[in-house]
């Protein structure tokens, strides 16, 4: 089949093409904007499928929805939490949540294999979703968990969690007085109950609060250390392909 990525980030570019040739998916094209995006379907015929970021360097990657007609289906990669991306299944089109993991792009490559459709004309509603990601609607966030010790609940006030991360097939949080609890969730149901501005998904492990960040370091391959007030029992990456989501977290 025709695949196109469209993404504005080189190495994560080459990441996902290197990660769909595991699955014997040959990627045919690869772009990098808005503005080359449009040029390009411009002048050629549209792929089968379409791995796309929301976030490109020039604009948000709808833009290109505005100038070209597209029929292709497609697959969102993107750093935006899965509540901003429920418009998406209204109209079951799939996406994937930054840093990619090999196991949910095999997925979802099978799910398109299993019920793509002859033709699709995208029908999606770009300037409600625009809203969503931009003006998202406020939520009330998680204050407090609670973990089990002995006979006995603690509840744990967000402001003094340094960190979760996940360990063992277990999720924990580390607080500020140097403590770890065992908490009943997963990494991937923090997404939804941790409020953005404060906490932040640095890779497949840990999600690290903003306000206990201690230094940051240049780490190999274009990746960033963290140093937390107190942890200090692994160290805490930022991934590659989080980095520059991470940047703009930080502002």
């Amino acid at each position: 089949m025709e695949v196109l990525i469209i993404e504005d980030e080189k190495p994560s570019a080459r990441r996902l093409k290197r990660m769909l040739e595991k699955l014997d998916v040959t990627v045919n094209h690869t772009l990098h904007s808005v503005e080359e995006s449009i040029q390009w379907f411009s002048n050629n015929p549209q792929p089968e499928l379409i791995f796309l970021d929301i976030q490109l360097s020039d604009g948000l990657s709808f833009e290109i929805f505005d100038a070209v007609s597209i029929t292709s289906s497609i697959i969102f990669t993107t750093a935006y939490d899965e509540y901003a991306l429920q418009a998406f299944k209204l109209n079951s089109i799939d996406y994937l949540l930054k840093p990619i993991d090999q196991e949910d792009l095999e997925k979802a490559v099978e799910k398109y294999k299993t019920f793509k459709p002859q033709q699709q004309n995208v029908q999606l509603n770009f300037e409600d979703i625009k809203k969503m990601l931009t003006n998202p609607v406020e939520r009330e966030y998680k204050k407090r968990f609670t973990t089990k010790i002995g006979q006995h609940l603690k509840m744990i006030s967000v402001d003094d969690i340094e960190c979760f991360y996940s360990e063992n097939k277990g999720t924990y949080a580390y607080t500020t007085e140097g403590r770890d609890y065992l908490l009943d969730t997963t990494l991937e149901q923090l997404e939804n109950e941790l409020a953005p501005e404060t906490f932040f998904r640095v890779n497949r492990t840990f999600f690290i609060n903003i306000n206990t960040i201690k230094d940051i370091i240049s780490y190999t391959n274009s990746r960033l250390q963290l140093k937390l007030n107190s942890y200090s029992d692994q160290d805490i990456i930022v991934a590659r392909e989080r980095v520059k989501d991470f940047k703009i977290w930080l502002e």
